[in-house]
């Protein structure tokens, strides 16, 4: 069965690739996510204030203050509790793409330029084949308006762009007004990939401590219905290439994202849970499952349930959602 895909430019054979994550920390795994045949590796992100605090900033975000800027950081970890440091981070993607033959994705997460364009041309010539961008962003501020965070993601990504000559990507949230205008003028800016969705970790509260407590779980299949609906609107609309990330557990997980229209399909809660075989047993029962339903390739069922041959997307989604409202019946 052909399961090939391209992704960003990159002729893959099949779509299925770990995503930013620990998964990448360790060089015995990625040989395992190699050996399990991932078509790419993907790192997991170093963050913009890691780069402010090693001094590696070439500028502080014009949106603040820089004492307000100097107190946000001092609620961060230490340098010593990132897992990398930014040298660590170019010498273990130096040894990743020493250890493999199949194309290492690097991954930095911020939300203002910083130090993003200095070290996305480190992370290139260190040996990255292309760069994610992950923009992680939540306003607090009310005087902080919607389009005003937008723009500066765009310029920002546009900036990137301009630094290298490798393929980017741009790891996006689920949380902004028009989804699709952002896509679009990212698409307008030459992105290359967009990844959905970024995760918004919910924290909760100690009652009795009055403190914040954080907790990391682990997704599950249901995570993927609002990639879906989005995958859907935006294939075909954008040249960007697509990719999923959150809520593939299974082949059918897999499956409804592709017929969405994602080009890639990123893995991590099943692959941490279950381990790097997952991804090739994944793999294995996707292409069973188009042999089973007379598919003669993965590109044939690709985008087949987006909404681009639909008229009026927006009166769409709207009368599903006014009939799911309805169908509702009482026990």
């Amino acid at each position: 069965m052909d399961l090939s895909t391209n992704y960003m430019g990159f002729e893959l054979p099949h779509p299925f690739m770990p995503g930013a994550s620990p998964l990448a920390d360790s060089l015995d795994t990625v040989r395992q996510l190699e050996d399990a045949g991932a078509a790419a590796i993907v790192l997991r992100s170093l963050f913009e204030e890691q780069l402010i605090q090693e001094g590696l900033a070439t500028h502080e975000s014009i949106e603040k203050p820089a004492e307000s800027f100097a107190e946000a950081l001092s609620y961060l970890p230490s340098n010593e509790e990132f897992v990398l440091g930014p040298d660590e981070y170019l010498e273990q993607l130096r040894r990743i793409k020493e250890a493999v033959s199949v194309p290492v994705i690097a991954s930095l997460n911020g939300a203002t330029p910083g130090g993003w364009l200095e070290y996305a041309k480190q992370m290139q010539a260190a040996g990255a084949d292309a760069l994610e961008l992950n923009v992680y962003f939540l306003a607090t501020d009310p005087a902080q308006t919607g389009e005003k965070l937008v723009q500066r993601t765009v310029e920002m990504v546009a900036a990137v762009k301009k630094a290298v000559s490798v393929p980017v990507a741009v790891k996006l949230s689920p949380y902004y007004t028009s989804l699709a205008n952002v896509a679009k003028r990212l698409d307008d800016a030459g992105v290359d990939g967009v990844v959905l969705f970024n995760r918004f970790y919910q924290p909760d509260i100690d009652v009795e401590e009055l403190e914040v407590e954080r907790s990391l779980s682990l997704s599950s299949s249901g995570a993927l219905l609002l990639r879906l609906r989005w995958l859907a609107i935006l294939s075909g609309r954008v040249q960007a290439s697509l990719a999923v990330t959150g809520g593939v557990h299974t082949a059918l997980d897999a499956v409804k994202a592709i017929m969405c229209g994602a080009q890639a399909v990123q893995m991590v809660s099943a692959l941490l849970a279950e381990g790097p075989a997952q991804l090739a047993s994944v793999r294995e029962q996707v292409a069973q499952w188009l042999e089973e339903h007379e598919y003669t390739s993965l590109k044939q069922m690709q985008g087949s349930m987006s909404l681009l041959k639909c008229p009026n997307p927006s009166a769409f989604e709207r009368a599903n959602y006014m009939q799911i409202l309805q169908s509702w019946q009482g026990v």
